[in-house]
C-alpha cells in the first residue's frame, strides 16, 4: 500500500514521505478499508508537531477517519460486507491507500454521499454529537457558546444547538467565516480578533451568564469561559488548539506547563457551590473503552446528514500530493469546516 508517513516532527513541508509499505490485514473483528478519501483534523497538527502524547512514535501513519470501501473482513465480522462503502474512524493509520478498523467503527453510507461530507462524519461528527447529544441535554431557549464555530466540529456544534432551539454564540477568526456562522444560523457572530467574547456575551447577557459552553481552544478560553456560566451550567471540553500552533524557542516542557496552568486550577467546591460543571471528552479514549457508544454516535451522524439535519461544511479537498500544503492551511486556521485528502 501507498501511505503518507510521518518521519520527523516539525513543518508540514518535511514532516512526511510518500512510501510503500506491507498491506495490513485485518485481526478479528476489524476490517480493510481501501481508502478514496481521509479527512485532516487538528490532532493531526499537533502530532506533526510532536505535541499529542497519543500519537504512535516515529515513523508513524497519522489520520483518524476515512471513506472508502471494505475489502477484507476480518473473522467475527457479521454487519459489514466486502465491497460496501463506509465511513470510518481508524485509530490512526488513515494516511493511507489501505487502513484497519474496528468493525464497529465504520458504518455504511449511499454510493452517492459526497466523500468530504462522509469524511466529516467519523471523527468530528462524532465528536459534536457525543458532546451536544450525549454529555450535555439542551433545551430551547438555551443561550449556548461555540468557540471556533466555523470549523469542522464547531459548525456541526452550531447545527445541532439550533436544531435544539438554542440562541447561539460563535466565535470565528474573519469576516468570511462570521459570513458563514450566520447562514448556520448563529445569533450572536462574534470575530475574536477583534472583540473579547466574554465582553461580547456580558453586554448581551448582563449576569445572567451562559448554559453551555463547546470549547475546542483550551487554557486561558476555558478559565475565562467558566466565569460566564450560569448557574447549572456546563463547560465541555474536546481539544486544545490554542496550543497546537507552538512556536518559540522556549523548551517544549515549559511550553506544556504554560498551557495548563492557563486553563486554572478548578476545585470541586467552588463548582458545587456555584451549581458549575466541566466535562472533558477524549474521543480516542472513547473509541479505545467504549466502541459501542462510538458506533452508536456514528450511526446517528450519518442518519442526521442522510435526512438534512446536518450538513458537514466542506472546507478543501487536497490530492494526496499536497498533504503539505492542506497541512498548512489547517495550522494557519484559514479553514472552515472539514479539509479532506484524495487518493490520485
Amino acid at each position: 500500500m501507498k501511505a503518507a508517513v510521518l518521519v520527523r516532527h516539525g513543518a508540514a513541508d518535511t514532516a512526511f514521505e510518500m512510501r510503500e509499505l506491507p498491506d495490513p490485514e485485518p485481526a478479528v473483528g476489524q476490517v480493510r478499508i481501501a481508502v478514496d478519501t481521509f479527512g485532516l483534523n487538528f490532532a493531526d497538527v499537533s502530532a506533526r508537531r510532536g505535541t499529542y502524547r497519543d500519537a504512535p512514535p516515529l515513523p508513524s501513519v497519522i489520520g483518524y477517519e476515512v471513506v472508502g470501501r471494505v475489502d477484507r473482513l476480518g473473522a467475527g465480522v457479521e454487519d459489514l460486507r466486502e465491497g460496501q462503502r463506509v465511513a470510518a474512524l481508524t485509530r490512526f493509520g488513515a494516511y493511507a491507500t489501505l487502513a484497519l478498523t474496528d468493525a464497529r467503527a465504520a458504518v455504511a453510507i449511499p454510493d452517492d454521499m459526497e466523500d468530504a461530507v462522509g469524511a466529516a462524519l467519523p471523527t468530528q461528527g462524532c465528536t459534536a454529537f457525543f458532546a451536544a447529544e450525549e454529555m450535555v441535554r439542551l433545551h430551547p431557549g438555551d443561550h449556548v457558546l461555540v468557540q471556533a464555530a466555523a470549523g469542522g466540529v464547531g459548525s456541526l456544534l452550531v447545527q445541532l444547538a439550533k436544531r435544539r432551539g438554542c440562541v447561539v454564540y460563535g466565535t470565528a477568526g474573519s469576516d468570511d467565516k462570521l459570513d458563514l456562522l450566520r447562514k448556520l444560523g448563529v445569533d450572536v457572530a462574534i470575530n475574536y480578533r477583534k472583540n473579547d467574547f466574554c465582553d461580547v456575551i456580558r453586554a448581551a447577557r448582563g449576569d445572567d451568564g451562559i448554559d453551555v459552553i463547546f470549547d475546542s481552544l483550551g487554557g486561558d478560553a476555558v478559565r475565562r469561559g467558566m466565569k460566564l456560566l450560569a448557574a447549572g451550567g456546563r463547560m465541555v471540553c474536546f481539544g486544545a488548539a490554542s496550543h497546537a500552533g507552538g512556536g518559540g524557542m522556549a523548551p517544549q516542557i515549559l511550553k506544556d506547563l504554560k498551557f495548563v496552568a492557563s486553563f486554572g486550577f478548578p476545585h470541586p467546591i467552588p463548582l458545587l457551590m456555584n451549581s458549575k460543571s466541566i466535562i472533558g471528552i477524549n474521543m480516542l479514549r472513547l473509541s479505545d473503552q467504549r466502541p459501542l457508544v462510538l458506533k452508536r454516535c456514528l450511526e446517528n451522524v450519518v442518519a442526521l446528514a442522510l435526512d438534512g439535519t446536518l450538513t458537514p461544511i466542506v472546507g478543501g479537498r487536497y490530492p494526496a500530493s499536497q498533504l503539505a500544503e492542506a497541512h498548512a492551511f489547517l495550522e494557519g486556521r484559514g479553514s472552515m469546516g472539514k479539509l479532506v485528502i484524495t487518493w490520485e
